[in-house]
């Protein structure tokens, strides 16, 4: 049920539903990168650090 809500959260804020799932890291700092640089590359790499284990 929580994977569910953080890959819903992904689609409009990547970077936080990366900082709900691995608290701070680099892997945040990425994810907001990337999605200023374009928002469907934040939302892919944050559904990808959501989805894997």
């Amino acid at each position: 049920m929580v994977k569910t809500l953080l890959i819903i959260l992904c689609f409009f804020f990547p970077f936080l539903a990366v900082l709900i799932k691995e608290g701070p890291s680099l892997r945040v700092l990425w994810a907001l990168l990337l999605q200023l640089l374009g928002h469907i590359p934040g939302v892919i790499y944050g559904i990808y650090r959501i989805v894997q284990d």
